[in-house]
């Protein structure tokens, strides 16, 4: 009976069925968020090299 009856149970809880989607939705937003702020990252060091004097340019005339 023991296992009937957790079967029977299994069965009636497994006919409730939850919006899986709508509580990932939040992970989602916030890993896209997360993604944005670092591209923001990202894009700020772009052309850092080029706003430099190459280094062997300056090494020439000092010695």
């Amino acid at each position: 009976m023991h296992f009937a009856s957790a079967l029977a149970l299994f069965a009636a809880e497994s006919e409730h069925t939850e919006h899986v989607a709508l509580d990932t939705l939040p992970y989602g937003i916030v890993a896209m968020a997360v993604f944005a702020v670092l591209a923001m990252v990202v894009a700020s060091y772009r052309n850092v090299a080029n706003r430099h004097a190459d280094p062997a340019e300056h090494s020439d005339e000092k010695h």
